[in-house]
């Protein structure tokens, strides 16, 4: 049975059952049980809830090394830029012990981050910085769009036997939406079809999924039917998915809040290119970011990043009814 939850609400949930769950699964972070009245720290008390360094090496480090020990951590990094201050654990350790040692350990590990935090913050926390970690081989990449997946890809990454990297958008926090009662886990590597559609297949990340819809319905009402795909997760990214519906409608745009060059969508791209060339009627479009940091001022931060009004422009263009410019 569903009810509606907060995004944030929802993840929390999906941790307190996974806790309540398995006595192995453990929630540190800077900002985690700091006060006695902390409610993880309540239930589930200080051998499994802790507050950790201001060091992002030295608490990534310590859930690498308490995966390795048999235990499942949740390090709450809160900024994904905060990962990058400890990159040699994230890519160079964590993702590597299982492959080197033939399966003989496992380092089921989540570091959960926010992303996008494009509300006046400028230059700094304001990145989706999701794409750089695709690559790399025994890592995950989970990407929520909704409070029920806030939820179930959380509870997925936690029973994972390897490390997740787990971005929640800061403006999707306080999103409310219908979410399922107790146990509830969405696969990893298995997109949602948020909307079905025949003319153009429309492929959206995280929050770029909600604009997406929005451009869909819009391009409803002009008799453009679109189909809206969320991934949900990108390693691993269910291509099949999107390939089918390309083949139903042979066209395809991409929209990423990321920069163009450090986009999951330029690896969507490449991918359909590869294996779904001949069911192209038309170039695939991405609508993402434009290749700038961030800035400060509200008209020109919505100028950066990907909207409705983009989408649909995006949309036009590939199937040939874009307004021709006057010259």
């Amino acid at each position: 049975m569903a009810r509606e939850l907060p995004y944030i609400a929802a993840i929390n949930e999906a941790i307190r059952l996974e806790m309540q769950r398995d006595e192995s699964v453990l929630y540190f972070g800077q900002n985690i049980a700091t006060t006695k009245n902390d409610p993880f720290l309540q239930e589930f008390g200080s051998d499994r809830v802790r507050v950790t360094p201001i060091s992002e090496t030295a608490e990534i480090g310590m859930g690498i090394g308490a995966a390795l020990a048999g235990y499942r951590p949740v390090v709450e990094l809160y900024m994904a830029e905060f990962m990058l201050v400890g990159m040699d654990q994230v890519v160079n350790e964590a993702p590597r012990f299982r492959y080197m040692t033939g399966g003989q350990v496992r380092v089921p590990l989540v570091m959960k981050a926010g992303y996008g935090f494009t509300a006046g913050w400028a230059g700094q926390h304001t990145g989706s910085i999701y794409g750089m970690f695709m690559g790399v081989p025994g890592l995950k990449v989970a990407l929520p769009a909704t409070p029920a997946d806030a939820k179930g890809l959380m509870a997925t990454a936690i029973r994972d036997d390897n490390p997740v990297c787990y971005f929640q958008h800061y403006l999707l926090l306080l999103d409310h939406g219908e979410v399922p009662e107790g146990e509830y886990l969405v696969p990893f590597g298995q997109a949602a079809v948020r909307r079905a559609g025949t003319d153009v297949t429309i492929v959206g990340t995280g929050w770029t999924v909600g604009r997406a819809l929005a451009a869909a319905e819009r391009l409803a009402g002009e008799g453009v039917s679109a189909e809206v795909i969320d991934p949900r997760t990108l390693e691993p990214l269910d291509t099949a998915t999107i390939l089918e519906s390309v083949a139903k409608t042979g066209h395809l745009v991409l929209v990423d809040q990321a920069t163009l060059h450090a986009s999951a969508s330029a690896v969507i791209a490449a991918e359909v290119a590869d294996a779904g060339f001949s069911y192209l009627k038309a170039p695939i479009r991405q609508v993402t970011a434009l290749d700038a940091t961030i800035p400060y001022s509200r008209p020109m931060e919505e100028y950066v990043l990907p909207n409705e009004d983009k989408i649909v422009a995006a949309v036009h263009q590939v199937l040939g009814s874009a307004p021709v410019a006057a010259t």
